[in-house]
């Protein structure tokens, strides 16, 4: 006897095959650090305005979903380059940056999820030898190093923000000339290090000198302002001020008028 399938049967059961054939495609988990991009392949195309945060998302499965890293990220380089004068020498970079939460759309749309090879680090590269190109050895290695890395630094900020992506900082980790060049350097900014050293030696003693030769002069006038002033009527004044505020003494004294010295009085005790 041949029983019927019941139809409710046949419909769940197809349901279920279904459900297993694309449920993974129906669903997507973003994590934290991570911002998602869909792409609607029947009606919109890529959304490059609005971004999936983290969290659990149901997506329809024919649509896309882009899950982007924008955690800090780093990339490190080493490269050969030239600088004014045509002498090679290599340097070592590292660079810190994450892409603008909001504009992964429109950096997905330029550049894909490859973008790190397609815009990052050209750039980079580009920006260094340009700005090392103005400059020569010398200046690169030592006088001017932190000129030359705020100049690229400001450069290649300015054209990845254009291209959607934040530089958080970029690091000249290393510069390495040819060995005969490196040693002359060394030499010549030891010989103005040691220079500048005797110079300061020099201002500073003939700084001291003058110190002294000023409070000399000061201390000369001074006693000459001092000589000047003292006359015999002023001193004779004095004298005579000296005898009255004596006179008023309680001790017994013999004041001689006129005894003494230049006719100033002489005082004798009892």
């Amino acid at each position: 006897m041949n029983q019927k399938v019941n139809p409710i049967v046949i419909v769940a059961g197809a349901i279920l095959f279904f459900l297993m054939i694309v449920g993974s495609n129906i669903s997507i988990t973003i994590n934290p650090g991570e911002r998602g991009i869909i792409f609607r392949k029947f009606t919109t195309g890529l959304d490059k305005v609005n971004t999936f945060a983290p969290g659990f998302h149901l997506v329809a499965p024919w649509n896309t979903i882009y899950v982007y890293e924008v955690k800090e990220q780093k990339v490190e380089e080493s490269m050969d380059i030239l600088d004014k004068n045509g002498l090679s020498m290599a340097i070592d970079i590292t660079l810190r940056y994450n892409p603008t939460y909001e504009k992964i759309g429109f950096l997905h749309e330029e550049f894909g999820r490859s973008y790190v090879d397609r815009l990052v680090i050209p750039e980079v590269r580009s920006s260094v030898r340009k700005v090392m190109g103005r400059y020569e050895a010398e200046e690169i290695y030592s006088t001017k190093r932190n000129e030359v890395e705020s100049t690229i630094i400001e450069e290649t900020k300015s054209v990845l923000a254009e291209n959607n992506v934040i530089m958080k900082a970029l690091l000249i980790r290393s510069i390495r000339l040819p060995e005969k060049i490196r040693q002359a350097i060394d030499d010549k900014l030891k010989q103005e290090q040691e220079a500048a050293a005797y110079r300061y030696r020099l201002d500073k003693e003939e700084s001291e000198a003058e110190r002294k030769r000023i409070g000399a002069e000061g201390e000369a006038a001074a006693n000459k302002i001092i000589n000047s002033s003292l006359t015999p009527s002023l001193l004779k004044m004095r004298g005579i001020e000296a005898t009255i505020e004596l006179s008023k003494s309680n001790n017994s004294k013999v004041v001689i008028i006129g005894s003494g010295e230049d006719g100033m009085p002489l005082i004798l005790n009892d």
